[in-house]
């Protein structure tokens, strides 16, 4: 599976629950897969759900091919030391590019979000698409370009995935907890020093392939059952790490939930993502970021669009209703 919602407490069951449906659903074909990206019928099927990349992936993972990279992949270069305050540059690194060289999203636009179902569906007409990073190459990226489109970069900042090509990169001693997700393993984020040159090498490979942003997925393992001690105070190092390695390449990045941070981390990113905050009613935890300027990408999967819909609009939030795999189909507010 590629995508994961918050495993709150009381919804862990749940969520493996329903991650092992949707494995089944999808490997007997499902009604969701004939679906197009409007919530329509489409007249031919498009492809299953996503199986385990690295095994029957839904698309061979991009390398790198567009030039300009802020360093070689797999080096911090330009980085700042691990707990460096934001907006400080200790001596010896590159001062990252001011704030109005990388794109802000504003509250209100609309957008795609495929990160299954195959080859990204390129027809929606919306101003913003978030796909996966590993599974696209540059010409995908620049496609979208070409129509007018900014591109953010799916990757999974929190936690190893035994399915991504750079997986050995990433010591044992790194792994922590079963997220619940197959083949994924919680990351120690107290280990800056060793997550932080291997966080670069997937932002690098994100900067070379022309994306404009990025979503770092599974970004609040301090309240998870990781398998190691970590305190809310480890999560805000972490997160902010991941804000200066986007801005020091000039990428916008995004907060993925871990709403109980978004006061302290407001300033640090330049959007949220957020899944499923009209279901648990926690959207007004959310509504700084369009107080801020800043858009809000929001989903539901369980609710339709009119049982949420009036209210997120009205918080300025770009939401939408998306199946559970996150093949094309949308039905936006």
């Amino acid at each position: 599976m590629n995508r994961r919602t918050r495993l709150l407490p009381a919804a862990i069951a749940f969520a493996t629950v329903t991650a092992l449906l949707v494995s089944s659903c999808s490997s007997s074909g499902s009604e969701d897969d004939n679906d197009s990206a409007d919530g329509t019928q489409s007249a031919s099927p498009t492809a299953t759900a996503p199986s385990t990349p690295g095994t029957a992936a839904p698309s061979t993972p991009g390398t790198p091919s567009d030039p300009g990279t802020t360093s070689a992949p797999g080096t911090p270069g330009g980085t700042t030391a691990p707990g460096t305050p934001p907006g400080t540059t200790p001596p010896g690194t590159t001062t990252p590019p001011p704030a109005g060289a990388r794109w802000q999203p504003t509250p209100g636009q609309t957008w795609q979000w495929q990160l299954g179902g195959g080859p990204v569906d390129q027809s929606v007409d919306v101003p913003v698409y978030d796909i996966d990073g590993f599974e696209n190459d540059a010409s995908v990226v620049a496609a979208l370009h070409a129509k007018g489109r900014k591109v953010i970069c799916y990757i999974n900042a929190g936690s190893w995935e035994n399915f991504r090509p750079d997986s050995a990169a990433f010591a044992k001693a790194l792994q922590g907890s079963d997220t619940g997700w197959k083949g994924e393993k919680w990351f120690d984020i107290r280990k800056l020093d060793q997550l932080r040159p291997l966080m670069a090498a997937r932002f690098d490979m994100c900067k070379s392939k022309g994306f404009d942003a990025i979503e770092p997925d599974t970004i609040e393992a301090y309240n998870q059952n990781s398998g190691f001690p970590l305190t809310p105070d480890d999560q805000i190092k972490y997160n902010r790490m991941l804000a200066q390695l986007a801005h020091e390449r000039g990428l916008a990045i995004g907060l993925k939930n871990d709403l109980d941070q978004i006061s302290a981390l407001l300033p640090d990113f330049d959007f949220a993502v957020n899944e499923e905050c009209s279901q648990f009613d926690e959207c007004d935890r959310v509504a700084p970021f369009v107080k801020a300027g800043k858009a809000v990408f929001h989903v539901e999967y369980k609710l339709d669009t009119d049982q949420f819909c009036a209210k997120t609009k009205a918080l300025g939030f770009s939401s939408m209703q998306k199946k559970l795999d996150l093949n094309a189909w949308r039905k936006p507010c």
